[in-house]
């Protein structure tokens, strides 16, 4: 394979055209290419308003031997073997009496289903929302008419919270094993487009990623899995074993529209996928002794800007048309130090997106962002947070993030009487309500009101949010404008827990428990969870046979 990189193009231009200077600067007719492929693409707008897309590519290519020889000394073209693809590799001799149990269907449990099922293990799901396809419309309902669905929203239900998202798939995880490849080469093969396998920084959107997962799923299924949804685990049964402590026997459950109608599932494997909301999992996990401690998190706000405006300070005032139109809507990224010695950054950014009613407690309101694939909105939106460590929590032990977590999301509902709570960002530095918009009226989904959003948080916290957008705005003008809407409370942005589990065999020191994904404290953000869902199973792999050898990988 001939691999070039740096290959810079003026936009607008075709896809067809890389191929074109590939073969220009190897100096060959393109009938001598066999094989072709992008494999990464990024925008350089360091030469506004002149912008160029700049990718790196690979080829199979006719007479490849003379070719290294004539090239072997420009930096920019590199000669290797294609690279593998993914093994999915069983290795493990321990024998399974039952089938392994995966609770949660968002990224992570998902991916590791996939993984076990793809392996011969049969797995079994559990889910206490519904499928996606009856979630999205809970969602909807909720938002249409504020009849919250505690066991069906926007952070439960097949698919997990980042589906009611942007559905970003960039991360910055370590990626030796290829699995972040593989992750979105399974995207792309359950229906995401393409270009999502070279794109310095991916998207789905929300409508496209309801349809993956329900492709996964289907996929699953047809390798032996079996999905069990409205099912919530109650309990984990377990049996001692000596000196070595205690191991998974059972999971206890209940059909959610039957609350105390206990069912007892047996078990020798439990991968605990259960998302960074599941707060009543959390408690259950404690009371019955798991590992956990409090961890770092953020939490602040969503602000929305004229997408109009974010394009121009990305792509340059003065940016052609032609161009412009050839480009996505335009994305950012700001982190600033704080005088108090904090960090402040932006979080999830949603070009052309909403902000979106993001709640799954009666009582309590939470934020998030969202964006359709399209990207087709007026408003750009992003959470601004701070970071908060559990020193900062007035509670102590393991669900301390979780209190203080809700007690911002309490603060929230009656700031807005139950709807999303907004401001200006000029009366949020008065510390006084807004009465109504200025000139950008907010992109919602779900209703909302006029109100001081300031008081939610504590001091510290209020005025650091302050100050960052102040910061954010030397480098985006316009970003701390007066008119610019708030909305509260951005509470949700990772775990408040972490499951403790080994770094080497990724169980927990219960036996046979594996804490995998965001909600377990070991991911941040759809990739990075539905890769730590294939490295547990790569863990499980190395240790246990299939639970039924029948079933081909």
């Amino acid at each position: 394979m001939i691999q070039i990189q740096q290959i810079k193009l003026k936009i607008p231009h075709k896809e067809t055209d890389v191929k074109k200077k590939f073969c220009k600067i190897l100096h060959i007719p393109e009938k001598r290419v066999r094989a072709f492929r992008i494999l990464k693409r990024s925008l350089d707008a360091r030469r506004k308003p002149e912008l160029f897309y700049v990718y790196t590519a690979e080829a199979e290519v006719e007479g490849e031997k003379a070719l290294r020889k004539h090239f072997q000394k420009n930096g920019q073209i590199t000669f290797r073997a294609p690279l593998p693809d993914y093994a999915y590799q069983v290795t493990g001799t321990e024998k399974l009496s039952h089938r392994p149990v995966i609770v949660g269907t968002g990224p992570a449990g998902l991916f590791c289903g996939y993984a076990l099922a793809r392996m011969g293990y049969r797995p079994i799901l559990l889910e206490r929302g519904a499928p996606v396809e009856e979630r999205k419309k809970d969602v909807e309902e909720f938002w249409r008419t504020g009849a919250l669905c505690p066991e069906s929203n926007v952070q439960f239900g097949e698919g997990g919270a980042g589906t009611f998202s942007d559905g970003k798939l960039n991360t910055l995880v370590h990626d030796p094993d290829g699995r972040g490849r593989e992750v979105l080469r399974l995207f792309v093969s359950h229906g995401a487009p393409e270009e999502i396998l070279y794109d310095s920084k991916p998207h789905v959107g929300t409508d496209k990623l309801i349809q993956v997962v329900r492709s996964l799923r289907e996929e699953i299924q047809d390798l032996g899995g079996e999905f069990r949804f409205y099912t919530k685990m109650t309990g984990i049964l377990t049996r001692e074993e000596g000196e070595s402590g205690r191991h998974v026997q059972a999971v206890e459950m209940e059909a959610v529209n039957k609350p105390g109608e206990k069912e007892i599932l047996k078990t020798d494997l439990l991968i605990l996928a259960i998302g960074h909301s599941a707060r009543d999992t959390f408690a259950m996990l404690e009371s019955q002794r798991f590992p956990m401690e409090a961890k770092s998190f953020a939490v602040g706000v969503r602000v929305q800007h004229p997408q109009a405006m974010i394009d121009a300070s990305q792509y340059g005032e003065c940016a052609k048309p032609e161009t412009v139109r050839a480009l996505p809507a335009a994305a950012y990224k700001l982190t600033a130090n704080l005088d108090n010695g904090r960090g402040g950054y932006t979080f999830c950014m949603c070009p052309g997106g909403y902000v979106v009613n993001a709640s799954s407690e009666p009582g309590h309101l939470a934020v998030n962002g969202m964006s359709y694939s399209g990207r087709s909105g007026e408003n750009a939106n992003s959470a601004v947070i701070v970071t908060v460590h559990p020193e900062d929590y007035p509670g102590e032990g393991p669900l301390a993030g979780v209190a203080f977590q809700r007690a911002l999301e309490e603060a929230a509902w009656k700031a807005g009487e139950g709807r999303i709570p907004v401001q200006r960002f000029q009366d949020y530095c008065r510390n006084q309500p807004s009465k109504g918009p200025g000139e950008i009226c907010p992109q919602m989904k779900g209703d909302y009101a006029w109100t001081n959003i300031r008081p939610i948080f504590p001091a510290v916290i209020g005025d650091s949010i302050e100050e960052a957008m102040v910061s954010f705005d030397r480098k985006i003008p316009g970003f701390a404008g007066a008119d610019v809407v708030l909305a509260g409370v951005e509470s949700r942005t990772s775990s408040p827990v972490r499951i403790l589990r080994d770094k080497v065999l990724l169980e927990s020191a219960v036996g046979g428990v594996y804490p995998c994904g965001e909600g377990a404290g070991y991911a941040g953000g759809i990739t990075s969870a539905a890769m730590d869902g294939l490295k547990v199973a790569a863990a499980i792999g190395q240790s246990y046979e299939p639970f039924d050898k029948s079933l081909k990988v």
